[in-house]
This record gives structure tokens, C-alpha cells and sequence, in this order.
């Protein structure tokens, strides 16, 4: 009943919008495998007839943002194969009501079944972390600020929720430690200082972009002297924000040169706004990856034949 292959089509829409095929294949396999647990559907196997077929939707049982379509469909052909269809209703990235019809399915009523969890489970939470995005995304705009994620993520599903990010019209930081280098406070006392550590990485890895940790406003003017282009204030009021905003700014008066500022921990809905005000270019909120709850989805049965 499992591991059948996902149609050609449906590896090409998951390739372009940056994920990876085979990884999210290999996730659904290991999913599915867990909650077999080495056996069998028993529930399912015991009360479905073998040739039973049936249409069933995918429903949202509250507002938010929709991501996650093409990976639930994704289980849906690893489980249910070929014979299944999956016709979803609304995109990736769409704002739905409540009692929205996400998608509807046709497939052998058993494999269905099996299928729900692991399809649920990920659409779901995928669903929560763009609907959290949405509400940050909401929060601070016009202000100019970019809302954008971090490496707080669950292990093994970055990739699928730096995506749910971006379907929730976030930005994503960096995709792994090798990608980009984040000076980070351990980092600056390991190497003696800001200046020391922003010229070893600069020394190493050139050609990557470098983003330097900051938690008071002589560390920023030595991480914009050292050159940095990227600066992260940790921690900072908004008051401090703004003299923040000020030092960046009469740098570039003097030089030309822009320092990107982005602003990061102790932050909240009630404050993001205050705080993108301050003229900052980022905001980073970990919470919508390791906090965000699920938009409730629910998979519903509706013709048996």
C-alpha cells in the first residue's frame, strides 16, 4: 500500500517553489513509516471493504494562510497511487475563511485513510507557520520592514517551513550554517571582539553574505567600521532601535555604504509594529517556526461508493 512514486507533475510543483522533491518524498516515507510502526492500518483494514472508493475534502476549520497543498498531495500519491486524484481549491498563500474547501480527493477509501495523519500533521502545521507569518506580516505593514525567520526550526522540516514562511509573505534568513555567516556573541568573545571575528570569517568565506550580532550601540559602530553590511540588534528598545537607525544612517552619509539593520529577540505582535517604526529593515521572530500552532484542517468524508 505504500510507496508508490508521485506523478511527474507533482515533482515539478514542488521544485519550483524551492523544494526539493526527493527530500520531501524521502520525509513522507519516514512519516508514514512511523505511524505504521511496522504493521498495518489496523482500524482501517478491519472496517473498510478492500474495493471501497470514496471523495473526501480537505477543509479549514479556522481562518489563516494556506501552505502545504502540493506536500499533502504528495501523500496522498505516495499512499493512494495513481488511481487517486487531488484537485486542490485555492493556492498556496491564500488568506481562507473558515469552512473553506482546500481541496478534494477521490482515492480507494483504505489508503485514504491511512494516508490522513501524515497528510494532516504536515498541512496543518505548514498552514500555522505561513498564518502566523501572515499576522507579523500584517503587523508591521507599511512600515517598510521585512518580516523574516531563523534556524529555530524543527529538525528535518526547515526546508518545508522556511517555505510556509514564504507562502505567508515572510522573508527567509539564511537556509543552513553554510549558506551565510551570522557573527554571534559566542562567536565575538571566542575571537577577542567584533572587529576580530567580522575579518576571520571575511578571511574564510568572502564570497558570503556576513551578518554581525550586536547587543549595544559601540558594538554596531565597531561591526560598521569593521565593514559590515548586515547588522542584528539583539535585544534593543525601540528607543535604542532608533539612535540604532541614526548611527547606520550617517555612516551611509559618509560613506555611501547602506548597513542593513535587523532587529531580533524579546519581540511580540503588540510590539512589532513599534519596533519596525523605528526604521529598522528586518524583523527575525523565531516563534513562527518553533511556536506557531496548527491551522486546524480537517480531511472529511463525503461519497463512499
Amino acid at each position: 500500500m505504500i510507496g508508490h512514486p508521485i506523478a511527474e507533475s507533482l515533482r515539478g510543483a514542488l521544485a519550483s517553489v524551492g523544494l526539493d522533491p526527493d527530500a520531501v518524498v524521502d520525509l513522507i516515507a519516514r512519516a508514514l513509516a512511523e505511524d505504521l510502526g511496522g504493521g498495518e492500518d489496523v482500524t482501517t483494514v478491519s472496517t473498510v471493504p478492500d474495493d471501497q472508493r470514496s471523495r473526501a475534502t480537505f477543509g479549514a476549520r479556522g481562518a489563516g494562510c494556506v501552505a502545504g497543498l502540493d506536500v499533502a498531495a504528495a501523500v496522498i500519491g505516495t499512499v493512494c497511487g495513481p488511481g487517486a486524484t487531488f484537485h486542490a481549491s485555492v493556492h498556496d498563500g491564500d488568506r481562507v475563511a473558515a469552512g473553506t474547501v482546500l481541496a478534494t480527493v477521490e482515492a480507494p477509501t483504505r489508503s485514504l485513510l491511512t494516508a490522513e495523519r501524515t497528510a494532516l500533521n504536515l498541512f496543518c502545521h505548514l498552514s500555522g507557520v505561513a498564518t502566523a507569518t501572515a499576522a507579523w506580516v500584517d503587523a508591521i505593514a507599511g512600515t517598510g520592514a521585512v518580516v523574516r525567520d531563523t534556524r529555530k526550526t524543527t529538525p528535518g522540516l526547515r526546508a518545508l517551513e522556511k517555505y510556509a514562511v514564504r507562502c505567508g509573505g515572510g522573508q527567509n534568513h539564511r537556509m543552513s550554517l553554510s549558506d551565510a555567516a551570522l557573527v554571534k556573541d559566542n562567536h565575538i568573545a571566542a575571537a577577542g571582539g567584533v572587529r576580530g571575528a567580522f575579518a576571520a570569517v571575511r578571511a574564510r568565506a568572502a564570497h558570503l553574505p556576513i551578518e554581525i550580532e550586536v547587543d549595544d550601540l559601540d558594538q554596531l559602530r565597531e561591526a560598521i567600521d569593521a565593514g559590515a553590511d548586515l547588522v542584528l540588534l539583539d535585544n534593543m528598545s525601540p528607543t535604542k532601535l532608533r539612535e540604532a537607525v541614526a548611527i547606520a544612517a550617517s555612516h551611509r552619509d559618509a560613506t555611501g555604504r547602506k548597513v542593513l539593520l535587523e532587529a531580533s529577540g524579546g519581540l511580540s505582535l503588540a510590539t512589532a509594529r513599534a519596533v519596525a517604526r523605528t526604521g529598522v529593515d528586518f524583523i527575525s521572530v523565531g516563534a513562527l517556526t518553533h511556536s506557531s500552532p496548527i491551522l486546524d484542517i480537517g480531511l472529511d468524508l463525503v461519497t463512499v461508493r
